[in-house]
């Protein structure tokens, strides 16, 4: 069995953007109490706004933080899953029949093929590393 798996390129795991996140808010909330003890009752309203927008970009990139393809070849069985956005896709091809169509020259993407059936992979990769994936993938298909 062959597996080849391609990630999102994240900075920050999911816990480690939570103990950044707590921190920030614990931030944002001391230097808003400063203020409001010494009578700037306004800043309360603009730390809620700071923190709706904080929350809303932290909960987007955790949403695809954990985004994934994945490729796996056995025997004569060619499984594609795709995890986007909690969203679990997973396309089962024969090695015999399933074909490897070339990327456009600005498309960032190619596809496995077989009939009835296609399925798009490589959003993580760069262009480079396409054509290195698919020398791994053709010797396997029929």
């Amino acid at each position: 069995m062959k597996t080849w798996r391609m990630r999102r390129n994240c900075a920050l795991t999911p816990s480690q953007l939570l103990k950044f996140y707590l921190a920030l808010v614990g931030l944002s909330i001391t230097v808003a109490t400063g203020f409001l003890l010494a009578g700037i009752k306004i800043i309360l309203i603009f730390t809620a706004i700071e923190l709706t927008a904080v929350t809303t970009g932290f909960l987007v990139y955790c949403r695809h933080a954990l985004d994934f393809e994945e490729i796996e070849i056995s025997g004569t069985r060619l499984v594609v899953r795709k995890f986007i956005a909690y969203k679990e896709t997973i396309v089962e091809f024969n090695t015999r029949w399933a074909r490897l169509s070339q990327p456009q020259e600005h498309e960032k993407v190619f596809s496995i093929s077989q009939t009835g059936q296609s399925v798009e992979i490589g959003q993580f990769l760069r262009r480079e590393q396409f054509q290195r994936l698919m020398a791994e993938i053709k010797p396997f298909l029929g």
